[in-house]
Formats: C-alpha cells, structure tokens, sequence
C-alpha cells in the first residue's frame, strides 16, 4: 500500500515537498541556532502547515527526517552539550477560534467530558531548563533540539530572578530531593529593556536585535557572563520535566509551588471549566497584548489533570493535551516608496520594501523583505502603491499585497538589476532557484563575511584573527578579499587601531606580541590542505565534508578548473547542481584573479596524493563510513579529532546514518542517531572499540 501511495503521489507534489522541508530547516537553523529569523512566525507556521497536510495526503512521502517529525532546533558548538530530563516538546498551534474549537471539540469526545483546562499567556521568549538538586541550582540549559540542549548555567545565574536555592517552603512538595528536578520556562526581555538595547546600539553603529525573543536568546547565549548580567532579562516559570517528581495533581497547582518555590510566574492564568470561558479568555488577552510590559503571542490551553495529560500522551512532535492558541496577525496600510536590493553575505540579492514608516503590533515598520523577483512578481507590488503590511507574531514584518484601487497610473513593473548593486558584477540565477546572486569573491558586500569564514577553524584556521580585527582591517581597507591575509606585516597589524580608547582617551593598539601571534598564524595558514582551501573559498554548496570529497578527486585548483560539468557531477555525492556552482565560480574573473594572487603567496592549491594512490598499501578503513555521535569521554578526543583519525585510515565519514552506513560510534548520551542506527541495523561501536581501531587500523568484525 506504502508503493501504491509513493506511485501516486505526482512529480511536482513531491518536488514540492523536499523544497518546504529544505526551506524550513534553513529557516529554523536560522531562528533556533543563530538567533536570527529570515522570515515572520505566520510565513513559517503556513509552510509547516502545508508540508504537514501534503504528508497527510500522501503518507508515503513522510520520512523520520521531515520537520513535521521532530522538534526542531539546534545545538551550537560553543556550549557543552545538556541531555534533558525528558524530550522539551513543541505544541500544536490553533491558527484561529475554529481551530481552537477543534482541539476543545476533540478533548471532550477523547475524554467524555470537557475536563477543566488550564489557560496562559504565551511568553514570546526563549526556552530554558533549570535543574535543581537538594533544592539548589545546578545547571541551566537552553531548549536545543528538544532532547539536548546548551549549557548556559553561568550566564543564566546572573538572570535576577532566578532563585539560586528554592524557597525552603516548597521543598517538602518534592518526592525526592536528592534527584535532579528539571523546571521549564522562558526568559525573556521586557519591551522597554528591549528598546534601550537597541537604541545604545544604534548609538553605537552597531545593528540591533531583530526583536525582544532574540534579544533574550542572545543575551543568554554569551560568552562572556557580564554581557548578560548587563541585559535586563527576566523569566516566567510554568513545567516540569516529570510531574512525578512532585506532589501535585495538575497544572494549576504547578504554578501555584512554583510560585512559593521562588520563581517568577505569569499572573495571568486561568483555571476555566467551559469553552466559552476559554474562548473568553483567548479575547481578552488578545485585547490586553500591547498593555503588557512583555511580548506574547498567543495563549497556552492545557488539560490541567497531570492523570489525564498522561492518558492523552503525545503524537511525534507535541503533547495531545495542550494547544497554542495563535494571535491573528496585524495589519496596517502604507506607502510602497521604493523597492531596493540587499546583497546577503552569500552573494544573494534579496529586494526590500521601502516603506512609509507605519506602527505595527507596537513598533515602527519603514523596511520590510520582498524575499525575490518571483515573490515581487506573484504579489504584483510597485513602487508607489499602497501596500497591506503585517507582523506575523510580532516578529519580521512582510508586505502582502497592494491596495490595486489606489495605485498610480502606469506604475512599472520592477526587475531585479542585471548587475550587483555592490560591486557592479553580472549576478547569475541558477535553473530551478529563485535566488539571484553575486559570485565575485571580492564583492564588498559579502567581503566581510567571506573573510571571517576563510580565518576560522574548519577552513584556514587563522588563530587570533577574529571577527573583530578582520572587521576593523575591512573597514580600513587592508582586507577586500581572502588573498589580503597573506600582505600583512607584522607592523601595520601591531599598530592597527582597534577601536577601543584608554583611560586618557588614546587609541589602544593591537600591540607586538598580538601581532607576532597573527604573523605566525598567517604563515602557517599557507600550509592548509586543498580541501581545507576549496572551503575556505565558500563557494556556494561546497561544504567541509564536500570540500574533502571534491579534492581527494581534484587534489589541484589546476584540475579543478580543468574538470568539465559532467566529469565534476560525478564526483561522489556533487551531482549537477553543484557542479554548476563549482564550474561558475571558477569561471568568474574576480575569483581567479584572487585564485592566482593566493597562489602568489604561498597557499596551498594542491595535495600530494595520498600512499594508496600513487600504488601502496590501501589504507585500512578504505571503502567504509563512520557516523560519530556523542561525548568521547574516556579519551577527551573531540569528534572533529575522532574524525581526523578516521579519514587518516582512508574512512569516510558523513554526519547521517543511512544503510550504506559501516559503522556508527556511540560516545556518551548518543543522540537519534544512535536510535537510528539500531533500527536500521548498523553495527555500533562503544568508545573502547574505536580506540582499539585507531590504535591498531583492525577493521571491527
């Protein structure tokens, strides 16, 4: 029946398809990992949305990688890593009344009777776990992918409202104080705070958060502890990992220890007994939203019994016995005065609405993303029209549509420009994208990103050029593009201004010993593999792992660039699509002329080939595939270090189990991939089998 259903399911459903997962897990990269939002929560939710319903038509499409079948988030790397207690879940939205009647509905026929329900505000801020042992706090994690998260207990210690010990009153609630007890919430940045962050910053040139929820998830994911403690966040507290761990009947009374615990706790909850007073409270709280001194964006409807929260249970992504009940999005009606072309540190030229500034869900909106041409196009705006604006959650604003009646005359079509507005290079569009893009390596308006990522340590590894000298050589221009690096001199580095002043108000320099360092990094950069090189180019698709597969083919710039479309599609795991990309950067003037001043400077442009391939001995791991995933506690290795030793043994290694794949090495608190593996029947390896491998090169029977 899975064959049939696959069968019937047409090209372009399932074309479409694998374009709104991609979208979605670029987007919810961009919201969970790096705190920066491309797109508004409506946009977001509408493709979800649609994925999840196409999936439902044609389940055979549904695959355990698909967004609708996980949580969502990221684990950054700059953060030790935090097993939760149990899985944080996502919920279920209601995208109106009628869908919120479809849940109520549900619940009581489920249960036979309309339970009471627990009704609260929905804080539009960022997910924390707080764990407590003997009453005390002892770690702090942020939400992650919903299994692990990120230790941040340091920085969420200097939050004032959180309590240190819990209340003395509260602890005879808990079974056993001896157990690690995991409480839920948000923490979050109060309007006013938020404005102040960002005005300081404006002040300052520097650019501001994109709203209050990543103000507060920024906040909180520093690295250094002050910059927290400077930002005034605060915290609303309203879960446990496992109700069991208290002796609590349901979520009413959560809220209510939780307050005696010591914890901040939103004051307006609801314990209702009928619909209407549901849906009372829904429009109240609707009504009330600009008055608070906080954002939210909806409101949170649980079965408040912990007994019948477990009996309904979960579905693959979200409780049964709760729903989030989602604000209807504001609309206002402004000018259109100009439609002009941003260029993303990826080359990508993305058109922005310039606007008539007009208030919207409580702040002013002058700029807003028109995404790309065919978006402009499919919505018909001009410059000159009245446009309908929203913020769809209070988040990014989006324009969408024009007020046709009140268009002018002969208003033009708009086209994006057939050349790069930053530095004035053909831009290219791929056949079946809808991106234009910049793919001149010099471009100014991607240069200070393409420089940051050349310096950094999974491409050229540059030690001590970070992002804030890179920027401060950009700005006085020594640094256009990554060949740059290797024209410093140690004097001009010692006496770079670093934008900072002393007590007596003098420049601070970077100084001799700084310089010397950088110098010595600089050189040793030269001495990087191709591969590391190919990455270090950013050319569009070309990854760390594919970097590596598309050199140990062309271990040369010189073969590369020689290589047809059709020889480089080849190549295992390319395909056309990124040969294209390849076959057009290498082809662009700009980029040889900086190909060949690297090669003026010593940069490697070519691997010796490797023993097995000039006739020796084949390495002992060639031909297999290792997936690595969690801590190596016993030998303190990182993975990338793991994974350095393997490919030394001639072993490939990729970041997802399939089952091509040879082995799966589980470290301490393996995650899904482990699972994964076990149901697939991939052999696993413990940590002493590994070192036992790379120790002896025996392939594991």
């Amino acid at each position: 029946m899975a064959e049939d259903s696959a069968r019937q399911a047409p090209a372009n459903v399932v074309a479409r398809v694998k374009a709104l997962r991609d979208e979605i897990n670029h987007n919810s990269y961009l919201y969970y990992a790096l705190d920066a939002p491309a797109i508004s929560d409506g946009a977001f939710d509408s493709l979800m949305r649609e994925l999840r319903e196409l999936e439902e038509q044609y389940p055979a499409l549904i695959d355990p990688t698909s967004p609708t079948q996980r949580v969502g988030g990221y684990v950054g790397e700059q953060f030790a890593p935090v097993r939760h207690a149990s899985r944080m879940y996502s919920l279920d939205d209601a995208m109106g009344i009628d869908e919120l009647n479809v849940w109520l509905d549900r619940i009581e026929e489920t249960l036979g009777t309309l339970p009471p329900l627990c009704c609260e505000l929905k804080i539009d801020g960022s997910s924390i776990a707080l764990t407590y042992t003997e009453g005390a706090l002892m770690q702090a994690a942020t939400r992650g992918d919903g299994n692990e998260g990120e230790d941040i207990t340091v920085n969420i210690r200097t939050v004032r409202d959180v309590p240190l010990k819990l209340r003395d009153e509260a602890l005879p609630t808990i079974r056993d104080l001896a157990t690690p007890c995991e409480l839920r919430g948000e923490v979050y940045m109060p309007k006013k705070s938020f404005n102040a962050l960002n005005e300081a910053a404006e002040a300052q040139g520097k650019q501001g958060f994109a709203n209050p929820r990543n103000a507060a998830a920024g906040s909180v994911r520093q690295k250094d502890p002050s910059v927290t403690a400077g930002r005034d966040l605060s915290t609303f507290m309203y879960a446990i990992a496992d109700q069991r761990m208290l002796l609590l009947e349901g979520q009413y009374e959560l809220l209510q220890w939780l307050k005696r615990a010591g914890f901040h706790v939103n004051p307006d909850v609801k314990l209702c007994h009928t619909k209407d007073e549901v849906r009372a409270f829904c429009d109240d709280s609707l009504k009330r939203r600009q008055d608070l001194a906080y954002d939210i964006d909806g409101v949170v409807v649980k079965v408040n019994s912990f007994a019948l929260q477990e009996s309904l249970g979960f579905t693959a992504r979200a409780p049964r016995w709760a729903i989030a009940f989602k604000f209807p999005p504001e609309e206002k009606a402004t000018l259109l005065e100009d439609i002009t072309v941003q260029v993303g540190r990826t080359g990508v030229l993305t058109p922005v609405a310039e606007l008539e500034p007009v208030s919207v869900a409580g702040s002013t909106v002058s700029r807003a993303t028109l995404h790309n041409e065919d978006e402009v196009h499919r919505k018909d705006v001009r410059v000159g029209d009245t446009v309908i604006v929203r913020k769809a959650g209070d988040v990014i604003p989006e324009v969408l549509g024009p007020v046709l009646s009140l268009r002018p005359e002969n208003a033009p079509v708009w086209h994006m420009p057939a050349h790069c507005p930053s530095c004035g290079s053909p831009v290219t569009r791929e056949e079946g994208e809808v991106a234009y893009r910049c793919v001149a390596i010099d471009c100014p308006a991607q240069a200070s990103e393409r420089l940051i990522h050349w310096a950094s340590r999974g491409a050229l590894d540059i030690e001590g050029m970070g992002e804030e000298i890179i920027g401060r050589l950009h700005e006085q221009g020594r640094l256009h593009d990554v060949a740059d690096f290797y024209t410093l001199t140690f004097e001009e580095l010692a006496a770079l201004d670093t934008g900072r002043r002393n007590k007596d108000d003098q420049p601070i320099r970077l100084g001799k010993t700084v310089a010397a360092k950088l110098v010595d990094a600089i050189d040793a950069s030269r001495t990087r593999s191709f591969a590391r090189v190919l990455f270090g180019l950013g050319i569009r698709h070309v990854g760390k792992t594919m970097a590596e597969q598309i050199a140990a083919a062309y271990p040369s710039i010189e073969g590369l660039q020689a290589a047809t479309l059709d020889e480089l599609a080849q190549v295992e795991g390319v395909g056309e699509k990124i040969a294209r990309s390849i076959e057009v950067f290498l082809s662009t003037p700009d980029n040889i002329h900086v190909i060949e001043k690297l090669r003026e400077a010593g940069v490697t442009l070519a691997d010796e080939a490797p023993a097995h391939a000039l006739g020796g001995e084949e390495l002992p791991l060639s031909g297999k595939t290792f997936v690595l995933t969690g801590s190596l506690v016993e030998s303190g290795m990182t993975r990338d270090e793991a994974t350095a030793k393997l490919k030394a043994l001639g072993a490939k290694v990729t970041s997802s189990v399939s089952a091509k794949t040879s082995y799966v090495v589980a470290g301490e608190a393996p995650g899904s991939k482990y699972d994964k593996a076990i149901s697939l029947g991939v052999p696993v390896l413990d940590e002493a089998a590994l070192l036992h491998l790379l120790d002896t090169g025996e392939v594991p029977h």
